[in-house]
């Protein structure tokens, strides 16, 4: 097992759209005046990037035999095969081929995945669906790889 961590980011126009939502802000408060109109601009535009930041950013981890993904802390002995997704994969298996008791690390702004089977026989988890730029290196660090 090697170690692994990935960060996955908010890509950068969900912070323009921040910046955007600070304008529309600032706009909303002008007819309080030019000291409302500033406070407005910069409140909307803190609090649209919070938001942006807190949802769009998420940690994977593969350390002291668990996968960390997001706020989920999944041993490795439950896990069995890892399954990289390419883009046409991984759009597959977060719309039609998707089980919806699967647990899912979705971010639809990454183009790849990797689908890991749960093997606990007392979880009704089928597979873990992880969002990620690097599928084969994280399959890897999982240490099971099965063929695409």
């Amino acid at each position: 097992m090697q170690p692994y961590e990935e960060r996955l980011t908010a890509p950068r126009s969900w912070w323009f759209v921040s910046v955007l939502v600070g304008i529309a802000a600032g706009l909303i408060a002008l007819p309080f005046g030019t000291l409302a109109l500033l406070g407005g601009l910069v409140a909307g535009t803190a609090l649209a990037a919070v938001l942006t930041s807190a949802y769009g950013s998420v940690r994977i981890r593969v350390v002291a035999g668990f996968l960390v993904a997001g706020d989920a802390k999944i041993p490795l002995t439950a896990l069995g095969p890892a399954e990289p997704l390419d883009a046409a994969g991984a759009r597959a298996w977060r719309t039609h081929k998707a089980d919806p008791r699967a647990f899912m690390v979705l971010r639809s702004y990454i183009p790849t995945a990797l689908r890991v089977e749960v093997t606990d026989p007392e979880d009704p988890t089928p597979y873990v669906y992880v969002s990620t730029r690097n599928p084969q290196a994280l399959a890897k660090a999982l240490g099971t790889v099965t063929a695409a």
